[in-house]
C-alpha cells in the first residue's frame, strides 16, 4: 500500500508534499553544521536558513540541538550563554515573523545555572523552553559536569501544530520521555540532536540506525508526527553524521535529509492523517495510564522504602 505522504524533490532543497491536501503543514530541517564557540557566525546561519525557509513557504523552521555555539563546549559555556530574553533570542524570534522556529542554546537562568536548552516560538513570541533532562555521561561524552539537568517533560499547545513536546537528544533514547509525551497527547515530536557517529561499519552508522527505529517506533506508538533534526560537520574529531528525518504516525518516512552535508529538507504532511491512524490503532486511547502511575509507585516503594 502506499503511504499518504509523497515525497518529491524541487531542484534546490530536498522536500516533500502531500498531494490535494489544502491543510497541509510544511516543516524546514535546517541540517546545519555550527562552528563550535562562533556564536556571531552561528546566527548569521540561522538567519539565512530562517530566510531560505521562508521562500520554502515553511510553517516551522527547526535547527538542532546548540545550534547556536556547537556541542563540545566544555568549560566555555558560561562565555555562550544567553538568557531567554537576551537580545539574540529577540531578533531570530523577530526574523521568524509568522513562522514557528525551534532552535537550541545555552541558556543561562537567573539563578546562574547553565542548561542546554531548546525553544519553541511562534507568532513573534516564545511559547515553550525545554531544557535538557538526561544529560550522557559516558563514552565520549561529559554533559552533567557542564550542564544542570532539566526537571520536567512537558507539551505545549500550538495555533498550527497541535499538542508538541520537544526532546534534546539523549532524552529521546528514554521510554520514560515518550510515555510522558504519550500521556500528554502530543501531535507532533521534535527531537533536536548533536549525534556523532559511532559503530561505523562501512556504509553503516548504528546511531543512525538506532535513530531511525526509535522515530519510527515513537511515531506509531505516540500516534503522532516526529520529527529529529541531527547536525552535520566534525567538532572535536568527532563527525556528526545528519540525517534529519520526519516520520508519519504510520511509521514511514515523510521526508529525509543527506547524510553528512548541510541541507534544508521540507516536510509536508497533512495534520488529517493523525485522525486516520489514531482510529485504526488507538493506542493512546487504550493507554491505561493510572495502573501505569500505580505500578510505579509499588515499584518505587519496593526500591526505596
Amino acid at each position: 500500500m502506499d503511504s499518504p505522504f509523497d515525497s518529491t524533490e524541487p531542484d534546490l532543497d530536498h522536500s516533500s508534499a502531500v498531494a490535494g491536501a489544502p491543510n497541509c503543514l510544511r516543516v524546514a530541517m535546517a541540517q546545519i553544521a555550527p562552528v563550535l564557540a562562533d556564536r556571531k557566525r552561528n546566527f548569521a546561519l540561522h538567519l539565512d536558513r530562517i530566510e531560505a525557509a521562508r521562500r520554502q513557504q515553511a510553517d516551522l523552521v527547526i535547527f538542532p540541538e546548540l545550534s547556536l555555539t556547537g556541542y563540545f563546549v566544555r568549560d566555555m559555556v558560561p562565555d555562550l550563554a544567553l538568557s531567554r530574553t537576551g537580545p539574540e533570542i529577540r531578533e531570530l524570534v523577530h526574523a521568524a515573523g509568522a513562522m514557528s522556529l525551534v532552535a537550541g542554546m545555552v541558556e543561562e537562568s537567573h539563578r546562574h545555572r547553565f542548561y542546554n536548552a531548546a525553544f519553541f516560538a511562534e507568532g513573534g513570541r516564545i511559547v515553550h523552553w525545554h531544557r535538557k533532562v538526561y544529560l550522557p555521561t559516558y563514552g565520549l561524552f561529559d554533559e552533567q559536569r557542564y550542564f544542570a539537568a532539566g526537571e520536567r517533560f512537558q507539551a505545549f499547545d500550538t495555533a498550527r501544530f497541535g499538542r508538541v513536546g520537544i526532546l534534546i537528544c539523549e532524552d529521546f533514547w528514554h521510554l520514560s520521555a515518550a510515555a510522558i509525551m504519550q500521556a500528554e497527547e502530543v501531535d507532533l515530536l521534535i527531537c533536536v540532536a548533536n549525534s556523532p557517529a559511532r559503530g561505523v561499519e562501512g556504509p553503516k552508522i548504528a546511531t543512525a540506525e538506532t535513530y531511525e527505529l526509535i522515530t519510527k517506533a515513537f511515531a506509531q506508538l505516540l500516534g503522532a508526527v516526529v520529527i529529529v533534526v541531527n547536525r552535520v560537520g566534525f567538532e572535536d574529531g568527532l563527525c556528526f553524521w545528519g540525517g534529519s528525518m520526519a516520520v508519519g504516525p504510520d511509521g514511514r518516512i515523510i521526508a529525509q535529509a543527506p547524510m553528512l552535508d548541510e541541507s534544508l529538507t521540507i516536510a509536508a504532511f497533512d495534520p488529517a492523517e493523525l485522525r486516520r491512524q489514531r482510529m485504526i490503532t488507538p493506542l493512546a486511547r487504550d493507554e491505561r495510564l493510572l495502573l501505569t502511575i500505580e505500578e510505579l509507585q509499588r515499584i518505587k516503594r519496593r526500591r526505596y522504602e
